[in-house]
């Protein structure tokens, strides 16, 4: 009797097929990984919509006005002419009509002094918002100073040539920016040499009665706490980031704006209007539940209400300068070359040139 052979009854797939393995990996794109914190589209939408109705987005410009006052108040500081300035993140160019205003000094020993415009040739203003950022283009100050309005893809890209602009100014909108370091390199990038750059963002503190108010509002009525406010920028962080990208002669700081409001949903409906709502990736859809509102309402007013009445709200706001290196510009000396020493002075020593 001959041997059962086994070959017959195996499929010839399990017989003759070879499987071929291999492993496959992520790779990572060129360049430093970028933490993806605000949902860029997410604030394209909030300030299309903000700026749908021009009127009611013109009564809560009061706090950009103040901002773009403060930040074009440091170029009286600059003497010289400034033939193309960019304004990055223009919003409705609110420091294209600030430039055109009288007496811009705020010294009262200097009554008149001419419009910071007549000192720029022409104005770039750029914007991710079409609609803000034309929202007051038929407006009188329009015609004090040259204006050019172009529409980005969005302002994490700046798409100008290098050399190209004599100064930079953006007034709250570089904090919505994923990216701030490749933003300053690109910022460094089509500057001219020795030529400045002005910033003012809101800060980490900005609004950190609110920010307190609803998370222990979340804490009591849903024992959880979710991300209401955006993450900000550190003031320390700053400089070392405008270092980084190349900048010189680094000036960076702090002012802390108050605006009192009736109510914290006032504060909120402002914010909104503004196009400063929260714009997080991951954040919880759909509006605050009623309950966690009034609780925040009632945390606020108990731990920061004032004798009015009212409800205080503090707006930290980082203002930075950084100048691109250029030929004949000042340079610090060397470290250990001075003549003075800081310690005899600080102790009342009087000044002692070292021998």
């Amino acid at each position: 009797m001959k041997p059962l052979a086994l070959r017959p009854y195996l499929s010839p797939p399990a017989v003759r097929r070879r499987v071929p393995l291999s492993r496959r990996y992520a790779v990572q794109a060129p360049g430093a990984p970028t933490l993806q914190v605000f949902n860029r589209t997410t604030k394209y939408l909030q300030k299309e919509r903000a700026a749908a109705d021009a009127e009611h987005s013109r009564k809560v410009d009061y706090l950009k006005d103040e901002v773009a006052t403060r930040l074009c108040e440091r170029l009286l500081d600059i003497k010289r002419q400034l033939p193309h300035v960019l304004d990055l993140g223009a919003n409705a160019c609110n420091i294209g009509r600030i430039l055109t205003l009288p007496n811009p000094d705020p010294d009262p020993s200097i009554p008149s002094s001419p419009p910071l415009s007549s000192r720029i040739s022409h104005l770039t203003a750029a914007d991710s918002s079409p609609t803000l950022l034309h929202r007051d283009a038929a407006l009188p100050f329009n015609e004090l100073i040259p204006i050019t309005r172009d529409t980005l893809h969005d302002e994490e890209y700046i798409p100008y040539p290098e050399n190209h602009f004599d100064a930079v100014l953006s007034s709250l909108s570089l904090h919505w920016i994923n990216n701030l370091p490749s933003v300053l390199l690109q910022i460094a990038h089509v500057l001219k040499p020795d030529a400045p750059f002005l910033a003012a963002i809101f800060g980490g503190d900005s609004l950190y009665e609110l920010r307190t108010a609803l998370q222990l509002a979340d804490l009591d009525r849903r024992g959880g706490v979710s991300p209401h406010v955006s993450p900000l920028a550190d003031v320390r962080d700053v400089g070392g980031l405008l270092g980084k990208a190349g900048f010189k002669m680094l000036t960076v700081d702090v002012d802390d704006i108050v605006v009192d409001y009736p109510t914290s949903f006032a504060l909120m409906q402002d914010l909104q209007a503004m196009g400063e709502g929260n714009a997080v990736l991951g954040r919880e859809m759909g509006g605050l539940r009623r309950e966690v509102l009034a609780a925040s309402e009632a945390i606020y007013r108990e731990l920061y209400g004032n004798a009015d009445g009212s409800l205080p709200a503090t707006f930290r706001v980082i203002y930075m300068i950084g100048w691109k290196a250029g030929e004949g510009q000042p340079e610090p000396l060397a470290r250990g070359s001075g003549q003075v020493n800081m310690k005899d002075i600080l102790e009342g020593g009087g000044i002692k040139e070292r021998g």
